[in-house]
């Protein structure tokens, strides 16, 4: 697929398919639109007649024109008001599946610009488009496309000059396809060895140190929580750190963790029937977010220093499987008691919260897919979002608005920590039901002395059943864009 960046307008295009963005503000026609309706001979307003177009948000409608257009779509944006580069986005998705749909080659879109900046809008089109392409054929015996026209060239019609928002976008995109394909293949694909290899490949592309600390290195540092939820498993863990440092100094130092649990049984309290079991190859949907941002970054080049952490493991059910009751050493002399072997991720993540701030960084991220109960807080479409640091909230929270993501803040209510304390231990690994991914806040807060963090639960929107703007049913990369977006405000 190529973009270009054209000074083309919608009167000067010839192609394929041509697409307008209307917001509900462009009805009735004028100006430059009416010029266009008049120019295919009133077709543009009879489409607009035919289909009841309002410029409502999401709506569709394409007519064929002949001549030197040959087909003529219309996109909602909605209200004029609320236009954003999500709007953006998901225009330039549902633009470029009705150019597939329609058998075209070449598509000219025609969108407004975002608050007077060209360089977003074209990011956010080619973002848009390019996600809502993507197809994931790779364990399909037949590729259904094959032999079909494709969809071959996208211009970007008034944004001349805005290369370097294509250039952007593209790197994005790389980074969250690799995290979309990471998060959806099965677990017999994708194993703590192949998350440690991506990462490795990761850093010989883009000039990154990696580093893979194996069972005896993880032992020596006195990785206890980890190495616990890893002793069932046939297939060793893997300590993914993965490293990037801008060419002078950098700006600050970050953090970015992912929880990378390639596939989760619940150990010997194995999920019962009906508790999606088969699904528990997204549960390293964190470390795939990790991995596709640190692909992007390794492009874009920023001026921060960012590490990339997981500790990647399977949870799995052996005679030498952790027992319910056992008690567990994290790598800060904190003990656990195991109350529920199927809470292991956040033990994972208690060792590598541990590494990440003894590398003295400016801020720490992690991302999980952690809790159910935060997908029944705020359903499938939003993550958690839990810090004690307000700046910090704000910046994720900036970065997400701009990366068209959606979190929501929940509370580190300090009192709902007594449902993990224990008789014999520290803490117990979980806590009563209600409030449960803030008390998983809160076990994790145990594992951060004093660098500012922030933990994401992403259980939700990692993953989705049907087609909506620009995802398609599978891995979404959710997590890859925001923190792009977070590091690249570092500069």
């Amino acid at each position: 697929m190529e973009f270009h960046a054209s000074a083309q307008t919608c009167l000067t295009w010839s192609g394929d398919c041509l697409v307008i963005g209307l917001t509900e503000a462009s009805l009735p026609l004028t100006g430059p639109l009416a010029d266009l309706n008049t120019q295919v001979s009133g077709l543009l307003q009879e489409l607009i007649d035919e289909t009841e177009f309002t410029g409502k948000d999401g709506s569709t409608a394409v007519i064929r024109v002949g001549g030197t257009v040959k087909k003529l779509g219309i996109v909602g944006l909605g209200s004029a008001d609320d236009l954003s580069l999500e709007g953006i986005r998901r225009a330039a998705a549902a633009a470029a599946r009705m150019a597939k749909k329609e058998k075209c080659t070449t598509l000219g879109l025609s969108l407004p610009t975002y608050q007077n900046d060209p360089a977003q809008t074209a990011q956010a089109a080619v973002e848009g488009a390019t996600l809502a392409l993507h197809q994931d054929k790779r364990f399909k015996s037949e590729d259904k496309d094959n032999g079909k026209v494709v969809l071959e060239a996208i211009h970007l019609l008034d944004l001349a000059g805005q290369e370097a928002g294509i250039t952007t976008a593209q790197a994005v995109c790389e980074g969250v396809i690799l995290a979309r394909e990471l998060t959806s293949a099965p677990a017999n694909v994708v194993t703590p060895a192949v998350l440690a290899q991506t990462a490795q490949e990761i850093a010989a592309a883009h000039g990154m140190d990696c580093e893979i600390l194996e069972r005896e290195q993880c032992e020596a540092l006195g990785m206890g929580a980890y190495l616990g939820v890893a002793l069932a498993s046939d297939l060793p863990p893997k300590f993914i750190h993965l490293t990037y440092r801008p060419a002078g100094s950098p700006s600050r130092k970050l953090a970015i963790v992912g929880k990378g649990l390639t596939f989760d049984s619940g150990g010997l309290n194995i999920k019962g029937p009906g508790s999606g079991i088969e699904m528990m190859k997204i549960d390293m949907g964190g470390a795939a977010a990790v991995l596709g941002a640190a692909k992007a970054i390794g492009q874009l080049k920023p001026n921060a220093e960012v590490h990339f952490i997981s500790a990647a493991v399977e949870n799995m059910i052996s005679g030498k499987a952790m027992r319910p009751g056992d008690i567990l050493t994290a790598s800060n002399g904190k003990t656990i008691e195991v109350n529920n072997t199927d809470a292991e991720g956040r033990l994972t993540l208690a060792d590598a919260l541990v590494f990440a701030e003894k590398l003295d960084v400016d801020a720490i991220v992690d991302l999980a897919t952690l809790t159910g109960a935060c997908i029944v807080a705020l359903g499938d479409d939003i993550a958690g979002l839990f810090t004690e640091d307000d700046d910090l909230a704000n910046a994720l929270s900036t970065a997400a608005a701009t990366a068209g993501e959606k979190f929501w803040r929940l509370p580190m209510e300090a009192k709902y920590f007594e449902g993990l304390k224990s008789i014999v231990a520290d803490m117990k690994n979980t806590g009563p039901r209600p409030g449960g991914s803030i008390t998983a806040a809160l076990f994790l807060k145990q594992f951060v002395e004093k660098t500012p963090w922030v933990h994401l639960d992403v259980a939700g929107p990692v993953w989705t059943e049907k087609e909506s703007g620009y995802n398609n049913p599978g891995g979404t990369g959710f997590g890859v864009r925001t923190l792009v977006e977070w590091v690249k405000a570092q500069d």
